[in-house]
C-alpha cells in the first residue's frame, strides 16, 4: 500500500519523537546520583536537541537530495549536512548545559563531574557525529524502503493497466464476426417468414448488447454466456437448417460459477465456421460444462477435421489463449485436437 505525504508525515514524526525519547531516556539514567530536576531537564532538552537538529537536516535533504539520480555530487551534501547538524547539535548541548550550570540549582559533585564532559565542545560535536550520522543511515534507509515500494505499487499499477488495456482489446476482437452473415441471412428469412425474422433480430440484437455491455467486465456467469450460446445457435440455424445439431450437456452446479465473456460463444461460433461449415451433410455441436474439484471443464466437440485453412490468422483461438493467460496466468489451460472424426477443444478454468 502507498503510503500519502500526510501519513508520511505523521509517522515521521512519531518515530522521530519515539525514537529520541528513547534515546535520553535511557542516557539519563546510566549515571548514579543525578537529581530529578537534572534528569527531568536533560531528557526534555535532550529530546528538543535531537528532534530540532534532525528535522531541519530532513528539510535540508528533502530539498537539495535527488534521491532518484543519486550520484557524488549528492553525496558530499549528504556529509557536509551531517557535519553541520552535528555543529549544531553540538553546540545546542553545550549552551543548554550552561543555562542550567548557571540558571539551575546548585550541582551535586556527581553532576559536576557529568557537566565537565558535557562542557566540552569537541567531545559533543564527536557524540553529536555518531548521533547524527546514526539518524541519517536509518532516515536514508527508511526512504529508500519507501521509494522500493513506491517502485513496486506503480509496477503493479502499471502491470495492471497493460493487462486490462489487452483484455479489453482481445474482447474487442473476439466480438462476433458473424453478424454481417446474419444480418444478410434474417433479410433473406424476411421473404418467408416475418415474425421469425422479428425473433431473430431480437437475438441479434441481444448478442451485440452483450457483447458491447460486458466489455470492460472479466468474468461472467456460466448462464449467461449461455443464453449468447443459444442465440448464436438459432441465428446460425438460419444458415445451416438441418445441417447443424447442437447438443448441451451442463452440469447444474456450474450455471452461476464465473468464467470470461465469450470464451463459449467463440469456440462455438469456430465449430460451426470451420467444421460443420465445411461439411456437406453438416454436423454435430457438443458442448459439455462439468466442475472437477477446483475446476471448470469445458468442452466442445464437432464433427470434422482438425485442418488450419490457408490464410486463417488464428486470431480468435490466439485470443482465448492470451486472455486465460492474462486472467489466470498458468492455472488455466486451453487446448485444441482431433480425436476420432471430431474436433475437440477444452478449456480448464480454476475456481480458486
Amino acid at each position: 500500500m502507498e503510503l500519502s505525504d500526510k501519513k508520511r508525515n505523521y509517522i515521521f514524526w512519531g518515530l522521530q519523537l519515539f525514537g529520541w525519547s528513547f534515546l535520553n531516556l535511557l542516557a539519563v539514567f546510566v549515571p548514579k546520583n543525578i537529581s530529578w530536576q537534572l534528569t527531568l531537564y536533560s531528557v526534555v532538552i535532550g529530546i528538543f536537541i535531537g528532534v530540532f537538529s534532525t528535522s531541519l537536516l530532513r528539510y535540508y535533504l528533502k530539498r537539495n537530495i535527488k534521491f532518484e539520480s543519486f550520484g557524488g555530487r549528492e553525496l558530499i551534501k549528504i556529509v557536509v549536512s551531517i557535519l553541520l547538524a552535528s555543529l549544531l547539535f553540538g553546540l545546542l548541548n553545550v549552551f543548554f548545559g550552561f543555562i542550567y550550570v548557571h540558571f539551575g540549582p546548585a550541582l551535586t559533585d556527581a553532576e559536576l563531574q557529568l557537566y565537565r564532559s558535557y562542557d566540552n565542545f569537541w567531545i559533543q560535536v564527536i557524540n553529536s557525529l555518531f548521533m547524527i550520522g546514526s539518524w541519517v543511515v536509518t532516515y536514508l534507509v527508511i526512504k529508500l524502503l519507501l521509494k522500493l515500494n513506491q517502485d513496486r505499487i506503480e509496477r503493479l499499477e502499471l502491470n495492471t493497466t497493460l493487462k486490462q488495456a489487452q483484455l479489453n482489446t482481445l474482447k474487442g476482437q473476439i466480438n462476433p464476426h458473424f453478424m454481417f452473415n446474419s444480418l444478410n441471412n434474417i433479410r433473406g428469412l424476411m421473404l418467408e417468414d416475418v415474425e421469425k425474422s422479428r425473433e431473430m433480430l431480437t437475438k441479434l440484437s441481444e448478442i451485440l448488447r452483450y457483447s458491447l455491455t460486458k466489455n470492460n467486465i472479466n468474468d461472467i456467469p456460466v448462464r449467461e454466456e449461455l443464453e449468447v450460446v443459444d442465440n448464436y445457435i438459432d441465428l446460425s440455424k438460419i444458415q445451416f437448417e438441418d445441417r447443424l445439431e447442437f447438443v448441451k450437456n451442463v452440469d447444474a452446479d456450474t450455471l452461476d460459477l464465473r468464467i470470461p465473456p465469450m470464451v463459449i460463444q467463440l469456440l462455438i461460433e469456430n465449430a460451426a465456421k470451420h467444421g460443420i461449415a465445411n461439411l456437406k451433410n453438416g454436423g454435430r455441436i457438443v458442448l459439455t460444462i462439468t466442475r472437477e474439484g477446483d475446476n471448470l471443464l469445458i468442452e466442445v466437440r464437432n464433427t470434422g477435421k482438425l485442418k488450419i485453412e490457408k490464410g486463417s490468422t488464428q486470431l480468435g483461438l490466439k485470443n482465448i489463449k492470451q486472455r486465460l493467460k492474462l486472467l489466470y496466468a498458468d492455472k488455466a489451460s486451453f487446448d485444441l485436437q482431433e480425436v476420432s472424426e471430431e474436433v475437440v477443444a477444452n478449456i480448464i478454468i480454476p475456481m480458486s
